[in-house]
Order: C-alpha cells, then structure tokens, then sequence
C-alpha cells in the first residue's frame, strides 16, 4: 500500500475508533464496516479534496444498487401488462413498441373525456373577464396583477369593455 492511502484508512479508522467509544459497536463490527466501505470506495481519497474514492475514480467501482421499491409479483404483474397492451419495445433497432408496429393486434387505449369545445371557451370567457389571462410581454404576470383597478369590482365583463376602449 502506498503512504497516503495507509493514512486514509489510519484517519478512517481514528473516526470508527471515536465511533465505535460512542455507539458500543465491537471491535469485529467496525473492522467489517471499514471493509465493506473500502470495498465500496466510501473512504476518503488522499489529500484536501474531501471527495470519497467512488467521487474521484466511479470507473472503478461498480454503480450502488438502487433501492427495491417494488416486490416480484408487482413486476410480473406490470410485465404482463405491458405485454397485454403491447407496450413492450420490439425486437431489433427500432425502439419501437410492439403497439406501434402492429396497431391491429391490441385493444386502443382508454382515453379520459375531456372537455367539449364550448366548455373550453366558456373558461376562456370566464379567465377574460376576470384578467386570469397572461399579459402582453414577457414579464409572465396575468392581467388582474398589471391592472387590478380594471378586476377589481368586474363581474359583468366591464373590464373587458374597459380594456379594449383604452387601447
């Protein structure tokens, strides 16, 4: 081993050994952390840098295991799905789903109603009226805020009236 590595680890083991006075861990318990943590690159690297091993050099250590989040049988589950929908990628270089290259083969996706066209432009109308609309320019703020004295008391469209004499 080379000097500064033999520091690190001395330092390392200093910072367990205060540790291990504090937590009650065996001497066996702060050995094995101290190799588990060399063997992850979770010691510091030599010098003033404070970065870890795995910070300066990651090509050496292979990536952290993500956290589990899901059991087996939710996987499967999804996995069945996907392939009852055709939402898996076909085979070869396209990236495709097998959805998308063959349409026929599977059921069309349920969609959400949305809104009718008259719907929309009744919130359009209602937005107008009560300067819930963005300004002109860049500044991103709506209309009540640039002129609340035309929103303040508007509830029949007056502002709007207001808003296209002062033009």
């Amino acid at each position: 081993m080379n000097v500064t590595r033999c520091v690190g680890m001395l330092l390392l083991l200093a910072t367990l050994g205060s540790a291990h006075a504090q937590s009650g861990k065996t001497r066996e318990q702060v050995r094995n952390e101290l190799i588990e943590a060399t063997r992850n690159g979770d010691v510091l690297a030599p010098g003033e840098s404070g970065l870890t091993l795995r910070e300066l050099h990651p090509e050496h250590y292979l990536a952290a295991p993500a956290p589990v989040a899901k059991t087996r049988a939710q996987v499967e589950n999804e996995l069945a799905e996907a392939i009852r929908s055709g939402d898996i990628i076909a085979g070869g270089e396209s990236g495709s789903t097998l959805r998308e290259l063959n349409p026929q083969r599977y059921p069309l996706p349920t969609t959400l109603a949305g809104k009718t066209r008259e719907q929309v432009k009744a919130e359009l109308m209602d937005a107008i009226r009560t300067g819930d609309v963005v300004a002109n320019g860049e500044s991103g703020l709506k209309m009540n805020e640039v002129h609340p004295q035309w929103y303040a008391k508007s509830t029949n469209g007056t502002a709007v009236q207001h808003a296209a004499a002062s033009r």
